[in-house]
């Protein structure tokens, strides 16, 4: 995707139907072998160096840079992929102006970090692209263990557990295996169907069954697994959705950002999807920069994010909100919603009030008020845990701030159940610490499997 505005059709509110391919291939075209190559050559391979600390999955980024520069693309892929078995998608949705690149000596020394990620990326493709398979099953150990859950956490944590040779059965609610990666990132961030060869490569290694359609708490219980398995691994991630507060949430017109970003990944004909000319983004993180730029590369005509504090404070992150802005998204910070106004069954605007720090930090409401006209609005304030299924439990399974309690091996407080990913307190709801506390959790396993 070049860096201009989409191409709207501002007479008709929507794309011409040959521009949606151009509006949804991928953000950045990948690295040739050259682009590579000039690329790696500017790591220091520092000692220590700063961005795999940097990195939640502990990869080691010189070496499979300096496997790059000399032409190992394989030893390269093996390198991110022994540490991130979802490295592919990681390389296309980490938020690495944060992570390694923002933590880069060239960076630092020169505002311009090596392109970790499009390296990343360089060395996984490759590897797909070549159909090499680097990992084998481990010798059978005759212990199962269930994990609940198909998305980045419960996906890395069935790999490192097939490696280690446990039979794994892995339950999942939807109808695909992926979770986030499948469902909840911006089409435009991973074209094509990366997020499915990701899948495919990764039960490749064998002994892993996926029980699709599978609903913990109606189809099977988490007392029954734990019976039933030497383990059990709870990946669940984020099924609810924060509500606004608002009277008339239910007017056609208001919708979960969540759901419809859901509903355009699994869109056989994008033209089809509705979108409405003037849409009104309430929130301040990944999924509102991702549904905001995506109702304009869908053809909206107006879009804008309101965001109850500053820029500084959002979730998105400062690129994210750039690169929205590229796309004609309009962003404005301090206001939150007042109500929602409606033309019979409709939701036809939104009136606001402006927001404040007062003296002790606390958002108060400003003197002003003001309308914006939206013919959609989409809710983005985040997402809530639903802790239902779990806590049904014959045993007390602890919570801390309405997610399950964990501790460094990411066990929780009953003797067999492990968790991570988004369910988990205290952890950043990104796609690369959920495939970590899936590793970890894994690795916990195995050695409590083998006492």
């Amino acid at each position: 995707m070049s860096d201009s505005a989409p191409d709207i059709d501002v007479a008709g509110g929507r794309l011409p139907r040959e521009s949606y391919a151009r509006n949804f291939g991928d953000t950045f075209p990948p690295l040739t072998a050259h682009q590579a190559q000039v690329e790696s050559d500017r790591c220091y391979f520092c000692y220590d160096a700063p961005c795999v600390t940097a990195c939640p999955t502990g990869i080691d980024i010189p070496s499979f840079i300096r496997k790059i520069a000399t032409g190992n693309i394989k030893g390269s892929a093996r390198d991110i992929l022994d540490e991130n078995i979802m490295g592919a998608v990681c390389a296309r949705v980490c938020p690495t102006e944060v992570l390694c690149e923002g933590a880069c000596v060239r960076e630092t020394a020169e505002a311009k970090p090596v392109a970790i990620g499009a390296l990343q990326r360089y060395a996984t493709d490759w590897l797909f692209d070549h159909n090499i398979q680097l990992f084998e099953r481990g010798a059978a150990t005759g212990k199962r263990v269930a994990v609940v859950g198909g998305g980045p956490a419960g996906l890395s944590c069935a790999h490192r557990l097939a490696m280690a040779g446990h039979a794994v059965t892995a339950f999942e609610a939807r109808d695909k295996l992926g979770g986030l990666n499948e469902y909840g990132i911006a089409a435009y961030k991973v074209a094509g169907d990366i997020a499915q060869h990701e899948i495919d490569y990764l039960l490749a290694i064998g002994g892993i069954e996926t029980r699709l359609g599978q609903v913990l708490g109606r189809d099977v219980t988490l007392d029954d697994l734990r019976q039933d398995y030497d383990a059990v691994f709870l990946g669940l991630g984020l099924g609810g959705v924060q509500a606004l507060g608002l009277d008339a949430e239910s007017l056609a017109g208001v919708h979960n950002a969540v759901d419809f970003i859901a509903q355009l990944r699994q869109a056989d004909e994008l033209a089809a999807l509705p979108i409405g000319r003037r849409v009104v983004v309430i929130g301040g993180g990944m999924t509102a920069i991702d549904i905001a730029t995506q109702a304009r590369l869908l053809g909206a005509e107006e879009v804008t994010i309101v965001y109850r504090r500053g820029p500084e404070q959002m979730g998105a992150s400062r690129n994210e909100q750039e690169w929205a802005q590229t796309n004609g998204v309009g962003i404005r910070h301090w206001a939150r919603p007042l109500r929602l106004l409606r033309a019979g069954e409709r939701v036809s605007g939104v009136e606001f009030e402006t927001t404040q720090l007062d003296f002790g930090g606390h958002l108060v409401a400003a003197a002003h008020r003001f309308v914006l006209d939206a013919d959609m609005v989409f809710k983005a304030i985040g997402q809530t845990f639903d802790g239902a299924p779990v806590a049904s439990t014959a045993d007390t399974l602890a919570f801390v701030d309405g997610r399950l309690a964990v501790d460094a091996e990411r066990k929780t407080s009953l003797p067999n159940v492990w968790a991570g990913g988004d369910c988990v307190a205290g952890g950043k709801d990104l796609t690369v610490v959920a495939v970590q506390d899936g590793k970890l959790a894994a690795i916990a396993i195995d050695r409590r499997l083998r006492a």
